[in-house]
């Protein structure tokens, strides 16, 4: 059983991911750690876990635990996967691991130095519904890919939400325009040569709130919009010569609603549904990132897959400046 240690009482951990290593078959959660240790012990006694730290170094420097889970704010991503990593630590950190793309190779220099698991946190690529999108298009199922049709919006103007304050890495783009760049990377393989988008700001928290993207990856388009002050929604449609494959809760699968993809083929002349249960994704990342550490066969998102990623995502923020193409 891999050992997690979780960095902070942030609510992804307490609501998603915390509950999902408990549930796992590998691996457990063995202590939680805070600034304040009575947050710590309230969280550690919610999920029966056995220990609670009152600093994030006191719980790096134990050997009560082999890995760590980061929920921390994304601008303390970077910091502690470094300080986890040299304390010897496997990590799992939330995404985005970086604000840009420059950041990542010293992560990649403390994993190699330190011979240690790091992962950002993408659960959509261990789901079965993100699993079978990449083996129908490997098919064939839709003909040639022609273009990719994205959208993840939702509407949150708090002004202490972490996404919503520059200093701690907030934004729409580092939030959730990664979940549509990370999904036409994984399902197809490929990776974009250029990129045009317009960006909006918030003029009073300084954050982006919108987005529009269209990226070219030679054979095939990917055009998609998020939003952090638009109604809910997210999509993901996969359009080719001969179909088209639509995911209908592509990201947020456990809580936006039914897990299925719909694929259409014109020489068929009908649609096929195909439905997954509860694909618990957490669950089956953290399953996944277990068996990796203990050196067992398992794809998870690598450092470099990850650079990849935020480069495609700092590409987007200067195209953003400027008319035109940004080359990635």
């Amino acid at each position: 059983m891999l050992r997690f240690g979780i960095l902070s009482t942030a609510k992804i951990g307490r609501e998603l991911v915390v509950p999902a290593i408990q549930d796992a078959e590998n691996c457990v959660v063995t202590a939680v750690a805070s600034r304040d240790v009575k947050r710590a012990r309230e969280m550690a006694d919610r999920f029966s876990v056995p220990h609670a730290f009152g600093s994030y170094e006191e719980m790096l420097a134990s050997d009560l635990i082999d890995a760590v889970y980061i929920p921390l704010p994304t601008s303390q991503h970077v910091e502690w996967t470094i300080k986890a990593a040299d304390a010897g630590k496997h990590v799992l950190c939330e995404k985005p691991i970086a604000l840009k793309a420059d950041q990542i190779p010293a992560l990649i220099e403390a994993r190699d130095r330190n011979k240690v698991l790091v992962s950002e946190a993408y659960m959509v690529t261990y789901t079965p519904v993100w699993m079978k999108v990449r083996e129908l298009l490997a098919e064939g199922a839709i003909g040639q890919l022609r273009h990719v049709q994205g959208v993840f919006t939702y509407f949150n103007r708090d002004p202490g939400n972490m996404r919503n304050i520059p200093a701690l890495g907030g934004g729409g783009l580092p939030d959730i325009g990664v979940y549509p760049t990370m999904t036409t990377r994984f399902s197809t393989g490929r990776e974009p040569v250029r990129v045009q988008a317009v960006t909006e700001r918030d003029p009073e928290f300084g954050t982006d709130i919108y987005s529009s993207v269209k990226a070219d990856f030679r054979d095939f388009e990917l055009s998609f919009y998020i939003s952090t002050q638009m109604a809910n929604r997210q999509s993901m449609v996969f359009h080719g010569t001969e179909g088209y494959i639509e995911v209908k809760s592509p990201f947020n699968a456990d809580r936006w609603g039914a897990e299925e993809i719909e694929l259409s083929n014109r020489s068929h002349g009908h649609s096929q549904i195909f439905r997954f249960q509860d694909s618990r994704q957490y669950r089956r990342e953290a399953e996944a990132f277990a068996r990796a550490a203990a050196g067992e066969k398992a794809e998870v998102v690598t450092l470099e897959n990850s650079l990849a990623n935020q480069r495609f995502i700092d590409a987007i923020y200067r195209a953003s400046e400027k008319d035109g193409w940004e080359i990635v």
